[in-house]
């Protein structure tokens, strides 16, 4: 259903000049005589003549005159033709409804005002208004979790205030899941999804409406059945965005009283920019530095790097902001929680790798780390089982070998696969030629790859949310994916290899110079030293498993806004903490107010959210949704067929005029 809407197409002072016209036509008819010839006694021949004085009189009453009334009924139609009457119609097609806004951290892009999420409510509302009577609807948020705010109603005005209360988060994008719930609401003989709407639970065609700017992955493969998706994008064509990628603090090996703090500035806009980084330290400025970023192409983002040395830093929070004005002010800030080091706990399990183990005991390293050996038959040990759970250890190296419990720690697997289904294993590989690698991620900093030769190997595959970091000819070599707040990195190779019953070198890499700057990262990224940066950055939304320097049951996390929250001890290793929305440094108190503190920072850094660029359409695995972006702005003008109405009046006016009719 639609409702009558106006557009204006004079301005101000047309509107008055026109609006003179009505005024000119009476005054017309106060002045005019409107004589008729008759024969009459002269006796009257006076009192004709005071009337027509009176008619001539400025302040004499009009007649009742039909010429007058149609001339003025034309010239208020015509005004009604200015303002362009019309109605929107619908563009809602079917009785049930899904209407699924995406509140994630790009939606909160100022691109078009006053936000992206903002432009998405208002379109739903127009989606509500255009419902019949009978209708049904329901409303779903989606950014990395998905969220039913208001069940299947026939209610509009209940949808209106439910759709208002929606807020956006921090958090990044993937509507899998409400996909997911959505095709098994409108197919649930299908499915065993785990329905909140009972009532709606037979099989009944539904149009869902994806209001979003498009900033997830693949869809993968799903049964739509009786879902019809419709995909509205949010957003400008042109929007600008300069974001902080990385930011970080490690201490430096060389000269233990500094540390050095890194980031990468990623510019999305199609322009290159000069932007000034200032860095403070507790809220105190300590540095500043202008850096020259290039404009974005077809092969990505436009990257800049800049590092900052910082001397006699112990522990603090660190912010770097970036000075610009773009359309997304969440990636323009970036934290870092600097605590008092502490050496990694590191367990290796291997039958015997010296090279490997050489890398791992340089001094360098000794600095960073407290490191044991065993070898793989001890897996099968109660002692390490007990281990794995309990989150003795920062960090697991299983060289050629897998356990049988995933311990509660960050792990390295060498020539081999973690047990499970989530990573896949390809074909042997006989000679593969590395043709790539990521030199931005943190394990890979300062690593030097180029002519390295390896003997055999296998490619890997890593689950979702995975990121490869050393590509071959013949796939992927080395990956890192995380789970469940941990991270595990896959090496399809190994640093030696047994042949015929004997050790054989697997690659020339282990005796080059960049291999040990590759295991010291190794440490310091796996094994959550990182030297002054106790705790890894995590994204809005994330799981923060958090471990304690001393033995305690429970700790206080002080979240950016200061609001405490006590955390009792999630089984026998971590602390589980969930409350990381807020985008800021987080502060972790173990035991009384005396006790050990460090902290841990939650930041975007995530290229999807950051490149702001709405997509023009949506892509399913085997499917593309070509985007609608008229959805809720459907027009039919109603001007024309006033025109001809007022076409009408003057035709009839004329026809009257004619016939000297007078009332």
């Amino acid at each position: 259903m639609g409702f009558l809407q106006f557009v204006n197409t004079l301005g101000w002072l047309q509107w008055v000049l026109f609006a003179a016209v009505p005024l000119a036509i009476i005054s017309l008819y106060f002045l005019k005589l409107r004589r008729q010839p008759l024969e009459v006694p002269s006796t009257f021949l006076w009192s004709r003549t005071i009337e027509d004085l009176h008619v001539n009189s400025i302040w004499q009453k009009l007649r009742q005159n039909i010429l007058l009334f149609l001339q003025l009924l034309a010239i208020l139609l015509l005004m009604l033709v200015l303002l362009r009457p019309g109605f929107r119609g619908s563009d809602l097609v079917g009785e049930r409804f899904i209407f699924l806004i995406d509140t994630s951290a790009s939606m909160s892009a100022t691109d078009v005002g006053p936000s992206r999420l903002e432009d998405a409510k208002k379109k739903a509302e127009r989606l509500i208004e255009q419902m019949k009577s009978g209708d049904t609807a329901m409303i779903m948020t989606s950014s990395n979790v998905s969220r039913v705010e208001q069940t299947f109603t026939t209610d509009g005005r209940l949808l209106s205030r439910k759709l208002q209360t929606i807020q956006p988060t921090n958090r990044t994008s993937n509507i899998e899941e409400a996909m997911r719930y959505a095709a098994a609401i409108a197919n649930p003989k299908r499915t065993n999804f785990d329905l909140m709407d009972e009532q709606q639970a037979e099989s009944l065609p539904t149009t869902i409406y994806i209001l979003s700017d498009g900033k997830f992955q693949t869809i993968p493969s799903l049964f739509l059945g009786n879902l019809s998706p419709v995909y509205v994008p949010v957003g400008s064509e042109s929007p600008s965005n300069v974001a902080i990628a990385e930011f970080s603090a490690d201490r430096n090996v060389e000269q233990p009283d500094q540390t050095q703090a890194f980031a990468r500035i990623e510019n999305y806009s199609l322009d290159p920019v000069t932007v000034e980084m200032t860095v403070h330290l507790n809220d105190r400025l300590i540095d500043a530095r202008k850096i020259d970023v290039p404009s974005a192409d077809d092969g990505g983002p436009g990257v800049g790097r800049i590092a900052f040395n910082l001397t006699n830093l112990e522990q603090g929070v660190l912010r770097a902001e970036i000075d610009i004005d773009d359309d997304l002010a969440i990636d323009n800030v970036a934290f870092a929680a600097v605590n008092p080091p502490r050496a990694a706990r590191i367990l290796l399990v291997t039958e015997g790798n010296e090279p490997l183990l050489l890398a791992m005991t340089t001094s360098e390293a000794g600095k960073i780390s407290n490191l044991s050996e065993v070898v793989p038959s001890h897996l099968k040990s109660e002692e390490y089982r007990q281990a794995a759970l309990s989150g003795e250890y920062d960090l697991i190296i299983f060289d050629r070998c897998q356990p049988p419990v995933m311990p509660q720690c960050n792990t390295m697997f060498l020539g081999d696969t973690p047990l499970g289904d989530e990573w896949k294993r390809g074909e042997q590989l006989i000679q593969p030629f590395i043709v790539d690698y990521d030199e931005i991620h943190p394990l890979m900093q300062q690593v030097e790859l180029g002519n390295v030769e390896v003997y055999r190997g296998f490619p890997v595959t890593p689950p979702d949310g995975g990121t490869a970091l050393i590509d071959s000819d013949g796939g992927t070599l080395l990956a890192i994916a995380p789970r469940r707040g941990y991270e595990d990195a896959v090496m399809g190779m190994s640093f030696l290899d047994i042949e015929d019953g004997k050790t054989i070198v697997n690659t020339d890499w282990i005796i080059r110079r960049s291999f040990p700057v590759y295991i010291l990262n190794v440490i310091k990224y796996l094994g959550g030293s990182r030297g002054a940066l106790g705790l890894k950055s995590i994204r809005p939304g994330d799981t923060a498993l958090l471990s304690t320097t001393v033995p305690t049951n429970e700790i206080h996390v002080t979240n950016p806004k200061g609001d405490e929250m006590k955390v009792l001890r999630e089984g026998q290793s971590m602390f589980v903490y969930t409350k990381t929305e807020q985008a800021g440094a987080y502060r972790v108190r173990e035991g009384g107010p005396s006790s050990p503190q460090q902290g841990f920072a939650v930041n975007l850094f995530h290229s999807m959210e950051s490149d702001i660029l709405t997509r023009p359409d949506l892509q399913l695995e085997h499917e593309t949704i070509e985007g609608n972006a008229t959805i809720g702005k459907t027009r039919r003008e109603l001007w024309k067929w006033v025109l001809m109405l007022v076409i009408g009046v003057v035709m009839f006016e004329w026809y009257v005029y004619n016939k000297r009719v007078y009332l």
